[in-house]
């Protein structure tokens, strides 16, 4: 599925100008291709080896730099980000370790940069590790940090999974301030 139709919510948060841009999560490399393609300096973070493999080959002729990473440390990321995608990645951390991966997206995101998440909500598949968070849960704990919520969506599932839905958030860090400093 196109990235415009399956994150419609962050099109208008998008940078308006080629910025430096993060993909935490990024799978199958669908979004960091399209972000990409959009002239923005992307970096793809994919701690599973087999899936940042066949996303390099598919997209190698895209500029995307891939860094084998994860939430909640992220310690290979480097600098300040305008835009932070997290697609479908949330839902998979703990209760701590959406805290400790909270404080390091405020770190990473630039001064009046965004932060753009998706939360998945309803029945886990056998196999997966999932919990279930919700979008005020997860807005308290942004703000904790110094990031403002300037986006809150809900839509139905774009593949159709029964008692499936999502939650599109965005997140603005209003300055740079001394951020992490709420708990």
């Amino acid at each position: 599925m196109a990235f415009e139709t399956v994150h419609d919510d962050f099109l208008p948060w998008l940078p308006a100008d080629p910025g430096r841009v993060v993909d935490i999560g990024a799978g199958s490399g669908r979004d960091a291709a399209a972000l990409s393609a959009r002239g923005h300096q992307v970096v793809a973070v994919e701690p599973i080896p087999e899936l940042r493999d066949v996303a390099e080959r598919l997209h190698a002729d895209a500029a995307i730099e891939w860094v084998d990473d994860a939430l909640p440390a992220l310690s290979g990321l480097r600098g300040r980000f305008d835009l932070i995608l997290l697609s479908a990645v949330w839902m998979h951390l703990d209760e701590q370790e959406r805290s400790e991966g909270m404080r390091r997206l405020a770190e990473l995101v630039s001064p009046r940069g965004c932060v753009a998440m998706s939360l998945r909500h309803g029945p886990v598949p056998a196999g997966r590790r999932m919990f279930e968070v919700s979008a005020a849960e997860t807005i308290a704990l942004a703000d904790r940090f110094g990031l403002s919520p300037v986006h809150h969506g809900e839509k139905p599932d774009v593949l159709g999974r029964a008692g499936v839905r999502w939650s599109a958030l965005v997140f603005r860090a209003e300055a740079d301030t001394d951020r992490g400093e709420g708990e």
